[in-house]
């Protein structure tokens, strides 16, 4: 096996892109936390095409990862044999791909459990360092859902509160980093997250000024006039990468790849223009700045998100296995489309430059790309939270006379029908559902169909619905039950 490595970027295989910069020139000045495909086929992008233009030698990345796994050591293993290098698989939906080899990323650490901390600490607390980004996932920033408010009492948090200058979290590592550079009189730096949450950079702040406020009161009035937490929505499908997938993808490129990384040839990042301290030209490689970023998350979540979870209700019912197999079926295909042009486009503001229908079309192409093989169980599960969010307003819409009902009954008919864990055909599946009680489960199974009205993805309206909208989603049921999906999808 000849490794993937510096060495190699001379005599790359025919059809995989080097980097145009001199490697060995590129400085750290974004220290990032969480180094999983969707960071390395976004974040990493940017940055690397950056530096593919030239002038932005002082913006590498230093990667970190804080999870002791076997995954997580196998990762620093192969990035320390491999320089950091990955390759980075884009294929759009009419199967044209590109290959690319990665340099933006100098160096990876693997800091479990305290290993390597100073390193980190001196990175994080040295004046070339400008930024730290993150991808942590939704519940890496520890917020609870129900008070919003940053959780001290968990174990891992109170364990760094309790030993300040010996983190193991990343909040701990973060504000560790922060200390050291208020101590040594330097400035404060941009913590942005990358992680595919509303407004992240709220989260963030609530998250790190939280647990600097327990920490260090001074420290955390410090923070708010020395640290900037930019919004930003995020927009890439970059999925699990099996052992098979990465072999296939190595005998398409020609390389023998140990972290491969495959995405679709779309990506989008609007962000707040908000640094504490200098950012890289990230506009000129196609990130937008905004000071609107919720107009672009809201319309995410009604066009991506909304059509996403109806595709994937409905395609577990049909036994799909996959969102492009769902997109191949012409009637709810229709039915998707009636409700995005006819439901929701029209009752959306759409944000600074973009047009709405285009938007929608640039959505349903990418959903049929049949190389992301994109679960349909995955985006169908936590349905009952995922609706809440995504279909709320649609549903309150319908029910104030702004658009029909019909359409947006059969949705919650759909989302119903699959909460019972039974495909149309009698043959069952395994329910994902962690915002339902096993009494709550119990009752989505029953044959009861008003008993199902009170599930909690109807609370957010339900004082709205009237008997009439009732009957329409128990009659969709009733038909979806006898002829199955295709058969009774309105339009």
């Amino acid at each position: 096996m000849t490794t993937f490595n510096n060495a190699q970027l001379d005599h790359l295989p025919s059809g995989v892109a080097a980097p145009a910069y001199d490697r060995a020139q590129v400085r750290p000045g974004i220290v990032h936390f969480g180094v999983g495909n969707f960071f390395r086929a976004h974040l990493a992008h940017y940055v690397d095409a950056l530096l593919n233009k030239g002038g932005h030698d002082a913006w590498g990345i230093v990667g970190v990862g804080l999870r002791d796994s076997a995954s997580g050591r196998k990762k620093a293993t192969d990035f320390a044999a491999q320089q950091g290098l990955y390759s980075l698989t884009a294929i759009a939906p009419d199967e044209a791909r590109s290959v690319r080899a990665m340099g933006p990323m100098v160096d990876y650490i693997h800091a479990a459990p305290g290993a390597q901390r100073e390193h980190i600490l001196d990175l994080l607390a040295a004046p070339e360092t400008k930024i730290v980004s993150l991808t942590i996932t939704e519940g890496g920033y520890n917020i609870d859902e129900a008070s919003g408010r940053f959780k001290l009492d968990n174990p891992a948090v109170a364990r760094d509160l309790a030993h300040p200058t010996e983190p193991e979290t990343v909040f701990g590592y973060v504000v560790e980093g922060l200390a050291r550079r208020r101590a040594k009189g330097l400035g404060g730096l941009t913590i942005m997250s990358c992680d595919n949450l509303r407004q992240n950079g709220k989260v963030s702040h609530t998250a790190f000024t939280s647990y600097a406020r327990a920490r260090d009161a001074g420290l955390a009035d410090w923070m708010e006039s020395h640290v900037t937490f930019p919004n930003a929505m995020v927009d890439r499908i970059a999925p699990t990468v099996t052992a098979e997938r990465a072999a296939a993808l190595n005998k398409a490129s020609g390389l023998e790849d140990r972290q491969p990384v495959l995405t679709e040839a779309f990506t989008q990042w609007v962000v707040e223009d908000r640094f504490a301290a200098g950012r890289p030209d990230f506009a000129a490689v196609g990130a937008q700045f905004s000071d609107d970023v919720p107009a672009f998350e809201h319309a995410k979540i009604r066009v991506l998100n909304e059509s996403h979870l109806m595709l994937a209700t409905a395609g577990m019912l049909m036994g799909l296995t996959y969102v492009d197999e769902a997109m191949r079926q012409k009637a709810l295909l229709a039915f998707v489309k009636a409700v995005q042009e006819c439901d929701v486009l029209p009752t959306l503001k759409a944000p600074p430059g973009v047009n709405l229908v285009d938007y929608m079309n640039t959505i349903l192409e990418r959903f049929s790309n049949k190389a992301m093989m994109d679960s349909l169980a995955r985006i169908a599960s936590d349905a009952t939270s995922k609706a809440q969010v995504f279909w709320t307003e649609t549903v309150l819409n319908a029910l104030a006379g702004k658009t029909e009902t019909n359409r947006v009954a059969y949705m919650l008919a759909l989302l119903l029908e699959y909460l019972r864990g039974q495909r149309t055909d009698g043959s069952r599946y395994e329910l994902q559902e962690p915002a339902l009680s096993p009494e709550q489960l119990k009752i989505a199974a029953s044959d009861d169909w008003r008993a199902a009205l009170a599930l909690p993805a109807f609370d957010p309206f339900r004082s709205k619905m009237t008997p009439a909208f009732e009957k329409q989603i128990v009659e969709h049921r009733k038909a979806i039950r006898a002829k199955g999906v295709p058969a009774t999808l309105p339009h």
